[in-house]
């Protein structure tokens, strides 16, 4: 098959790639289409000593699943931490932490800028005629959007903040305005938020409209330090900050002895639900499809990335069709 292929941090097309041959309880899934997030792209410059084939975003159709009959030529998106299901964090329902688990394009398993990847059964999910394959390549990050509401709980009364205009900042500030809190977002870029104002989302570019210490919940997605500075500057003491950025390669200055005497609640936020995220789509509650800023054929797959490398991309889609 054909795929994209990390090695010696670099990134190569592979058109006789081996085709995964599925084990046990999992599945054969053709890809149909996938997208580009910044953690492929801080993958190729070494993040994880990840070799072999990147991509966690997708949508696909099953081809093969000995065992779960009915899942073949089902339309489905995946979650991406395959679990061993049989350690003590497995059996405790912390599936997405088991230290046994390998990850979809990120750890010790193949994703899904190729023809075709594998998954456990239970990582998949069908997806319904109402949520298009635009839409479904942006299943994964939106479920981790959603799991900042499995993990704070927002009050109408509450003053929100989200930082970030990014992919995962957009779709965090769609999810979190759904509960009615008084949300602003905070982004560096106009055209960016404008995607946040056309759903009635209060935006600003201005940091100095946020009055220091006055926000009971801060969600940081910038990926910068200062971004998780202004998280702490704007934050009341006993508030929550959110961090969704992981500060790739960049030193991260906290006072923690600061955040002791203000009783700040940091939450660490990763991987979220996908059946909210999908009922989400379908509903059309959020907009994914303003995000998509370019497409790209897999043959021309290096020069996707290369696009979406660009400062200021947010979505590039790569598609497994076949030119030849």
């Amino acid at each position: 098959m054909r795929a994209l292929v990390i090695s010696n941090n670099t990134l190569r097309l592979d058109s006789h790639y081996p085709t995964p041959t599925p084990p046990p309880g999992e599945a054969l899934v053709r890809v149909l289409q996938a997208g580009i997030c910044n953690t492929d792209l801080e993958l190729v410059k070494g993040y994880m000593d990840f070799t072999g084939v990147p991509g966690h975003e997708f949508v696909g159709i099953v081809e093969q699943a000995v065992g779960r009959e009915d899942l073949i030529g089902q339309r489905v998106a995946g979650e991406i931490n395959a679990a061993c299901g049989v350690c003590e964090t497995c059996r405790a329902n912390r599936p997405t932490h088991c230290p046994n688990r390998t990850t979809l394009g990120i750890d010790r398993r193949d994703g899904a800028f190729a023809d075709y990847l594998t998954l456990p059964f239970e990582n998949l999910h069908p997806l319904p005629a109402a949520v298009s394959d635009d839409q479904a390549v942006f299943v994964e990050p939106l479920a981790a959007a959603c799991e900042i509401l499995e993990q704070v709980k927002f009050q109408p009364t509450d003053r929100v903040a989200v930082i970030g205009d990014g992919k995962l900042g957009l779709l965090c500030a769609q999810v979190v305005a759904l509960t009615g809190c008084g949300l602003i977002a905070v982004g560096r870029h106009a055209e960016k938020l404008q995607i946040l104002q056309r759903r009635g989302i209060t935006t600003t570019t201005d940091l100095n409209a946020i009055k220091f210490a006055s926000l009971d919940v801060v969600v940081e997605a910038t990926d910068t330090p200062r971004g998780f500075a202004l998280a702490r500057q704007i934050v009341r003491p006993r508030g929550t900050i959110v961090l969704k950025s992981t500060y790739q390669g960049e030193a991260l200055p906290v006072n923690l002895t600061a955040i002791v005497v203000d009783e700040i609640t940091l939450i660490g936020s990763r991987c979220g639900p996908f059946e909210p995220a999908i009922r989400l789509l379908a509903n059309q509650q959020v907009d994914v499809e303003s995000m998509i800023q370019a497409r790209y054929a897999l043959d021309d797959g290096l020069a996707a990335f290369e696009r979406a490398g660009t400062k200021g991309t947010l979505k590039v889609i790569v598609e497994m069709i076949n030119d030849q």
